[in-house]
């Protein structure tokens, strides 16, 4: 899939295209089962609480201008939206570590130009995602607590400047000190991510666990952050805009019903209607938002996944490893992922 040589973008982009391209049963055949799966799952908890709060929607719904709903109603309303969001949560937090670790799997046999099954993939998967999902948390905290503590202390200095009745209690300097955070802290959280984006695929190239694969990206990443983050920023924007477009018709084609279903000739729509018109709508959307985040998920999880195995050809000499685990000549290789020598 790649040359056994530092990578150049060009070849980053080709080999993660070539990748799709072959392997695309397995990246987006365990894609749309994945997201596929959790959206037929959130669809049944949807039902399921409308079943139990439906007759509590319908008089919320029903309610005439100045009416205010009684409690009894939007208790158990509140309650079921809070269920549905947790569960949304961890379904989407799993789907996620389950595809983060399914296309390193799958990357690491197709640069060794091996074939691998749905029911591998699936199987080594489940393996990894744990350490996975661990990982991922732990790259939102390291990137984000710093950012919270920083605008903590500056909003600080801004309360007490009120408090005390100071001249730096106007509104200016609110916004000042408000803006001065965020330029502070923005750009820490991006260096901070640039330095652990490959954790992700270190976890299932080495079997790390999550620290030590955020301490190995680290390393990896060090003499190299530039190119790194410009090359993820580069493929972040071209997956974002290739999964807007293919939303697009999914959101037009979703207005259909929705319109059909709002639109009654002898006053305000019923709410079964209404119901009707939004399950039509949110199923289009669903749809489309599955297919967009197959691909915005898999493309760039394929390019970090080279620009690690890139960092370890150029710091580790990992061509002539990956040679002899491929079993071809050192100028036609691709490569594996196994513990670092």
């Amino acid at each position: 899939m790649i040359p056994l040589a530092p990578l150049k973008l060009g070849d980053v982009l080709n080999g993660a295209f070539s990748t799709m391209g072959k392997y695309w049963k397995q990246l987006f055949g365990m894609g749309a089962a994945l997201y596929g799966g959790a959206a037929l799952l959130m669809a049944a908890a949807v039902a399921i609480a409308y079943s139990a709060v439906g007759d509590h929607l319908e008089r919320v719904v029903s309610l005439r201008d100045g009416e205010e709903a009684a409690s009894a109603d939007v208790v158990p309303l509140v309650i079921a939206v809070s269920v549905l969001a947790l569960l949304g949560i961890a379904l989407m937090a799993i789907v996620s570590g389950l595809m983060f670790a399914v296309v390193p799997l799958v990357l690491q046999e197709a640069v060794l130009g091996r074939a691998i099954t749905f029911a591998a993939v699936w199987q080594r998967a489940w393996a990894h995602a744990a350490r996975v999902i661990g990982t991922l948390v732990l790259m939102a905290l390291v990137a984000v607590v710093p950012m919270l503590l920083i605008m903590a202390a500056l909003f600080g200095v801004v309360i007490v400047a009120i408090t005390q009745d100071s001249p730096g209690g106007s509104p200016a300097m609110t916004m000042t000190i408000g803006v001065l955070g965020a330029l502070l802290t923005t750009p820490l959280a991006v260096w901070i991510w640039g330095k652990i984006c490959l954790a992700p695929a270190i976890v299932v190239f080495e079997g790390q666990s999550p620290v030590a694969a955020l301490r190995r990206s680290s390393q990896l990443v060090c003499g190299d952050w530039w190119r790194i983050f410009g090359i993820a920023l580069l493929v972040s924007v071209m997956a974002s805009t290739a999964g807007y477009f293919i939303q697009m018709p999914f959101s037009v084609l979703g207005m259909v019903p929705a319109m059909i279903g709002t639109s009654s000739p002898g006053g305000d729509p019923s709410p079964t209607a209404i119901v009707v018109a939004m399950i039509g709508y949110l199923v289009s959307m669903m749809i489309g938002q599955m297919v967009s985040q197959i691909i915005s998920t898999t493309f760039p999880q394929l390019v970090m996944g080279l620009l690690y195995v890139d960092r370890r050809i150029r710091t580790e000499d990992l061509g002539p490893v990956l040679a002899e685990a491929a079993g071809s000549p050192q100028d036609r290789g691709p490569q594996p992922g196994g513990a670092h020598r």
